[in-house]
């Protein structure tokens, strides 16, 4: 069996470029669906139904694309189930060496994360492209209307809430966009958590 370079680990995600505003500019780290693929933050944790690229430079065969189930385990050939939610690539990657090495003699492993579906903020109502989003990078009210393509001109600006629901409980943050994009009233433009809905009524 050939010994090949150090280990490489490679952080992707599955990424659109959204339209720049002048009134918000994305974080690298959000993404809407689409086509492109910029690297993500190696302190990316994975998630449940994150989808990973796993190659096995040895065996190209036992590597493959996986889905990490709701347990937050991934199967692959050889060592079956392995946990990967709450792991960063990085310390996947250790992981997936550590269990193939009895099958792999100094395994070379690479760790791809080609789609974020874990941690995503749903944007709905009036505005320019309602859907999920993924984020990865701290992104404020603001920022995600512009990623979403901004409120329709039917939309009431000063009536825009944020939905959160913690350990059952749910609570709304009223955001008025006229006020904000004047520099008024920053404290409204908080920053997003994974399950946050945006309502533009």
């Amino acid at each position: 069996m050939r010994i090949l370079s150090p280990t490489r680990t490679v952080v992707l995600a599955t990424a659109v470029l959204c339209p720049t505003l002048a009134l918000a500019q994305a974080p690298a780290g959000v993404q809407a669906p689409a086509s492109a693929t910029p690297v993500v933050d190696a302190n990316y944790v994975i998630g449940p139904d994150d989808v990973l690229g796993v190659v096995f430079w040895e065996l190209p065969t036992h590597g493959g694309d996986v889905v990490v189930r709701p347990d937050g385990k991934i199967t692959l050939p050889l060592i079956n189930d392995i946990q990967a939610a709450g792991l960063t690539p990085d310390q996947l990657r250790t992981s997936i060496r550590t269990a193939s090495a009895k099958f792999i003699k100094d395994p070379d492993v690479t760790i791809i994360v080609k789609q974020i579906n874990s941690k995503k903020v749903f944007v709905t109502g009036q505005v320019g492209k309602p859907g999920p989003y993924p984020i990865t990078q701290p992104t404020t009210v603001l920022q995600m209307l512009a990623i979403a393509g901004g409120p329709t001109d039917f939309a009431k600006k000063t009536r825009i809430s944020v939905m959160r629901t913690v350990n059952g409980q749910t609570t709304s943050f009223k955001f008025n966009y006229k006020d904000v994009i004047q520099g008024k009233k920053l404290e409204q433009n908080i920053l997003l958590m994974p399950g946050d809905t945006v309502v533009i009524p």
